[in-house]
């Protein structure tokens, strides 16, 4: 499981950079604390489906294009 949160992280980390979002602005976009976005990005929790929706809206992504390759 712990591998699969860090290549999930990994992956928003690369999506949100590429578009151009500092970590902080973007985890305010999802109305989440920035903080709990770091440790989304660094595979350190667990989140839920709620966050990782408002994530792959924020990043105009499907939760199925976010998984691909990963697991």
């Amino acid at each position: 499981m712990e591998s699969i949160l860090k290549a999930l992280g990994i992956r928003i980390r690369e999506l949100r950079s590429k578009r151009g979002w500092s970590q902080e602005a973007f985890a305010d976009a999802c109305g989440i604390n920035r903080s709990h976005m770091g440790q989304v990005e660094r595979g350190e929790t667990n989140m839920t489906f709620a966050t990782l929706y408002f994530i792959t809206q924020k990043l105009d992504t499907t939760i199925a294009s976010l998984f691909k390759g990963i697991g």
